[in-house]
C-alpha cells in the first residue's frame, strides 16, 4: 500500500459514496437543489451502476417495476415494467451522462474511513486509489453504498460442499466463461435470485432443480402493463410517465397493505395464481406453501410467468427439503432424495453491510452503527452531517433513495439559511426508545445481519420508514429540527 498523497487532497461541500442508482440520484438532487455546492462521487469500482454492473448472472433483472425503480427526474420510457440488468445498467449510465453527473465521478476511489472533526466541522475521508492513499474533506457525506458486501457473499453452512467434484458458484461472482449447456444444475435457494436464474438456465441446461429449505411467495405478472400502453396513446409522454409511475406506486402499496391486513386472503390470491401455472407433476404442497404470511419476506415476481413456464416444459423442477450431505457428484437430502448434478449454485442470499465497510468516527472515536438509532431512516444517532441511503423492503429501492436525497438537500438549505455548520441526531435525555428492526422482513439474510445494522425506534422521528407516501411528504414538508442538534458558524451559500 502506498503512502498518503496529500497533493491529491480535495475539499467539497458534499461527497457521495457510491455511483450506483442511489448515488446518481443523490448527485442529481444535490446539483439541482444546491447548485452552488461543490460535490463529487467516490466509486470504489471502475463503472457506474453498482449492483447492476456487479451482478452478471444469467437472466439478471429487477424484481421491482422500473417505473418506480427508475428516477423520478428521468422516467423509464420502455413499455417493459420488469427490465433486464443490461437495460438497467444502460439506463443509469445514460442518466448520469445526460445530466453531467458522470463528470463528477472519481472511479477506483474506495473510502476506507471517515472521521468527523468537531473543530473543523468537516469530514476527513481516507481513500484508497489503486494502492495510493488520498484524503478528501467534505462538509456533508451521503453514503449511497447499498446494503450488502460486494466482496463476500452470505456464508451458507452446506455439509460436505467441499467434497463436490463439480463447480460451486455464487451468483454474485458468476464466471464469464461458464458453459452450462446440457449440464445438470441444482440451485440452492428460493429467493429472487433463484427465481430469476432458473428460467434463464433452463433454456440451455439439461435440467435445473431448485432445492429450497422453505418455499417463497411467487407471483406471475405481465412484463408489459397494458394500461401503460393505453396511457401513452392518449396522453403526452410527460403526463403518461407520471400517471404510470403513480399507478404502480399506489397499486403496489394497496396490495402490500392488503396482504398485511388480510394475510389469509393474500395467501389464497397468490395460491390461485400459482395453481393455474404449476404443472400437475409438481405438487403445490409443500413446494408452493410458505410457512409465513405474505410480505413477512419479500414477495418474488416472475415476468410473464417465465419461472412457471420452465416447470411446465419439464426443464426445471422444485424440491423442498434440507441438505443432509453433498457428495462428489450430487446432493443427498434429509428426505431421502439424491440430486445428481454437475453444477451447484448457492443462491443463498447476500451478506449485509452498511457504508460499504468503511469505518466512521467522531474526533477519532469509532461509531458502531449497530449500537445506534437511525433518525427518520436517514441519519445515524450521534453522527454529524452524514446520511445513509436505505431503501424500502416493500417497494422500489430508489423511492427510499430519493426520499433521503430530497430530505438532505432541504436540511442543508435550512442549515445554510440559519448559518449552521452541522446537524447531529441526538436521543433526548429521558426519551426511552424501544428498539425496532430497521428492515421489516424476517428473511434469513436480514436475520443474520442483526448486530450489523442500526436500530429503528418506536417513537418519531426514530421510527423506521415504511410508507413512501408519508415519507415523500415528510421529505418536502416535515419537521427538520426534532431531535437534531445544530452547530452555528457557517457563511450561507447563495442559490
Amino acid at each position: 500500500m502506498g503512502s498518503i498523497d496529500m497533493s491529491a487532497s480535495a475539499d467539497f461541500d458534499v461527497l457521495i459514496i457510491g455511483a450506483g442508482i442511489s448515488g446518481i440520484n443523490a448527485a442529481y438532487r444535490v446539483q439541482t437543489e444546491l447548485p452552488a455546492y461543490k460535490y463529487a462521487i467516490l466509486e470504489s469500482r471502475n463503472a457506474i451502476g453498482g449492483t447492476w454492473d456487479l451482478f452478471r448472472y444469467p437472466g439478471i433483472r429487477s424484481d421491482s417495476d422500473l417505473y418506480t425503480f427508475g428516477f423520478a427526474w428521468r422516467p423509464w420510457s420502455s413499455p417493459k415494467s420488469i427490465a433486464d440488468g443490461e437495460s438497467i445498467r444502460t439506463y443509469v449510465k445514460e442518466s448520469a451522462e445526460q445530466y453531467g453527473i458522470d463528470q463528477k465521478i472519481k472511479f477506483h476511489h474506495k473510502v476506507l474511513a471517515g472521521d468527523w472533526s468537531s473543530a473543523d466541522q468537516r469530514w476527513n475521508l481516507t481513500v484508497d486509489n489503486n494502492g495510493d492513499k488520498k484524503t478528501f474533506s467534505a462538509r456533508f457525506m451521503i453514503l449511497s453504498t447499498g446494503y450488502y458486501d460486494y466482496n463476500e457473499p452470505l456464508k451458507a453452512d452446506i455439509p460436505g460442499i467441499d467434497k463436490f467434484h463439480g463447480q460451486v458458484i455464487h451468483p454474485q461472482f458468476w464466471p464469464e466463461d461458464l458453459d452450462y449447456s446440457e449440464k445438470k444444475i441444482v440451485v440452492i435457494g428460493s429467493g429472487a435470485t433463484a427465481i430469476t436464474l432458473i428460467p434463464s438456465l433452463a433454456d440451455n441446461a439439461a435440467k435445473v432443480t431448485m432445492l429450497q429449505r422453505s418455499p417463497t411467495y411467487i407471483m406471475a405478472l405481465p412484463t408489459v402493463d397494458p394500461s401503460g400502453n393505453w396511457m401513452r396513446s392518449w396522453f403526452p409522454s410527460w403526463l403518461a410517465s407520471k400517471l404510470i409511475r403513480w399507478q404502480f406506486l399506489v397499486l403496489s402499496f394497496i396490495f402490500f397493505k392488503f396482504c398485511k391486513a388480510f394475510p389469509n386472503a393474500g395467501k389464497k390470491l397468490i395460491r390461485a395464481n400459482n395453481k393455474k401455472l404449476v404443472p400437475p407433476s409438481i405438487p403445490l404442497d409443500p413446494n408452493f406453501k410458505p410457512s409465513y404470511n405474505p410480505w413477512e419476506q419479500r414477495l418474488c415476481v416472475c415476468p410473464d410467468g417465465d419461472f412457471f413456464k420452465s416447470l411446465q416444459k419439464g426443464k426445471a423442477d422444485v424440491v423442498t427439503d434440507t441438505i443432509k450431505n453433498v457428495t462428489g457428484n450430487g446432493i443427498q437430502t434429509e428426505g431421502g432424495k439424491f440430486l445428481d448434478t454437475d453444477i451447484i449454485i448457492t443462491a443463498t442470499g447476500l451478506k449485509m453491510q452498511l457504508a460499504g465497510g468503511m469505518n466512521v468516527s467522531v474526533d477519532g472515536k469509532v461509531i458502531l452503527p449497530a449500537n445506534k438509532y437511525i433518525w427518520k431512516g436517514v441519519m445515524l444517532q450521534d453522527l454529524p452531517n452524514a446520511a445513509f441511503v436505505v431503501g424500502y423492503t416493500n417497494a422500489s429501492w430508489t423511492l427510499g433513495a430519493d426520499v433521503t436525497a430530497k430530505l438532505v438537500c432541504r436540511l442543508l438549505k435550512r442549515m445554510d439559511a440559519n448559518k449552521q455548520s452541522s446537524a447531529v441526531p441526538r436521543v433526548p435525555e429521558g426519551k426511552n426508545l424501544k428498539p425496532v428492526q430497521l428492515l421489516n422482513l424476517n428473511s434469513t439474510y436480514i436475520e443474520k445481519a442483526k448486530g450489523t445494522l442500526p436500530m429503528g425506534g418506536d417513537i418519531a422521528p426514530w421510527k423506521p420508514r415504511a410508507n413512501y407516501l408519508v415519507d415523500h411528504w415528510t421529505a418536502d414538508y416535515g419537521n427538520l429540527t426534532a431531535d437534531l442538534e445544530f452547530t452555528k458558524g457557517l457563511k450561507s451559500k447563495a442559490y
